[in-house]
């Protein structure tokens, strides 16, 4: 694929999603951890709905170490696995106050160390708390990423990051990673993606697929 391609596909997105954004409510680098930790298998509408009574109750690391662990689980039981994210919660706030002074490390090797923190989250934190270009590849990103042909099928998560940094711009990365979840989320679904009205429908190989598939389909219906 060449860069003329990859510009047209950013800017399309870009044209469709100028403002787009983390949709996770936070007002601190240790609010988004937490939130992006309970997004996990569990949409953004509902982490949102239980981190705004959360955020009241735990604005600290101390706050959460300080009631019992069911405690924990009770405030978030709306989320899925809230049991494992509970437990992960509670030991990454004892370790930033062992290790970091109650504070979220702000380099990437050092979040991804943090209990219940893998790549994606590092990433979404250090590109939206401290101002790190990074692409989070999150399910919306990877879906759009393979249809689009800006990774292959069978790639893997990482693999997929990896191509799109070097087909990005660096400097667009963050942003290129909330249009890429808006346009995922809200247009390229993953059931029902709007192909008849998109704009990347030119470059796209699935979504040229699956309109030839619905013309031969008609086809069929009219003989």
């Amino acid at each position: 694929m060449n860069s003329a391609t990859v510009r047209h596909m950013l800017d399309a997105m870009g044209a469709m999603f100028p403002d787009a954004h983390c949709e996770l409510h936070h007002s601190n680098a240790f609010e988004l951890t937490i939130a992006v930790l309970l997004s996990a298998q569990c949409t953004d509408a509902t982490v949102n709905k239980v981190t705004i009574d959360l955020f009241k109750k735990y604005k600290t690391p101390q706050d959460y170490v300080a009631v019992p662990l069911e405690e924990l689980e009770q405030d978030i039981r709306r989320i899925g696995l809230f049991r494992n994210k509970a437990k992960h919660i509670h030991n990454l706030c004892l370790l930033l106050l062992e290790k970091y002074q109650g504070q979220i490390p702000s380099e990437h090797d050092q979040l991804v160390l943090l209990p219940g923190v893998g790549r994606k989250t590092a990433n979404v934190v250090v590109s939206n708390a401290f101002g790190v270009p990074a692409i989070a590849v999150d399910t919306h990103v990877e879906r759009v990423s393979k249809r689009l042909g800006l990774a292959g099928w069978k790639d893997s998560v990482l693999e997929v990051e990896r191509k799109l940094m070097k087909k990005v711009p660096k400097d667009e990365w963050t942003l290129t990673h909330h249009r890429m979840i808006f346009f995922g989320r809200y247009h390229c679904k993953a059931q029902s993606p709007q192909c008849q009205v998109c704009p990347l429908l030119d470059v796209c190989r699935e979504g040229r697929k699956r309109m030839k598939t619905a013309q031969l389909r008609e086809h069929r219906e009219v003989k």
